[in-house]
């Protein structure tokens, strides 16, 4: 399959980003806040998930098929995410009705 060059560098730049959330993620890990520090662990379980995905799918399109199996643990870590902030909206909801 032929990629166009545009959509590489496209890749390219959505996981720069997500290395530089990363970085912040890690260092909210170290405050002082247990609110924040829970939140910031959530973040790094989406962070690694997307870079992972993104990884797995751009290695597997343009190095070699077997790379895109990258893309499995990091699509069960994206879904355990958003599972779990899902829930996390429903109980704040829940909470604020009662």
């Amino acid at each position: 399959m032929d990629i166009p060059g545009w959509f590489v560098w496209i890749a390219l730049a959505l996981f720069l980003l997500q290395v530089v959330g990363l970085f912040t993620a890690i260092g909210r890990l170290r405050g002082s806040d247990a609110m924040l520090r829970a939140k910031a662990r959530l973040d790094l379980l989406d962070i690694v998930g997307s870079l992972l995905l993104f990884s797995g799918l751009m290695l597997g399109l343009l190095v070699a098929e077997p790379w895109f199996l990258l893309c499995l643990p990091g699509y069960a870590l994206v879904s355990v995410f958003y599972g779990v902030k899902g829930v996390r909206r429903l109980r704040a909801r829940r909470r604020s009705t009662a």
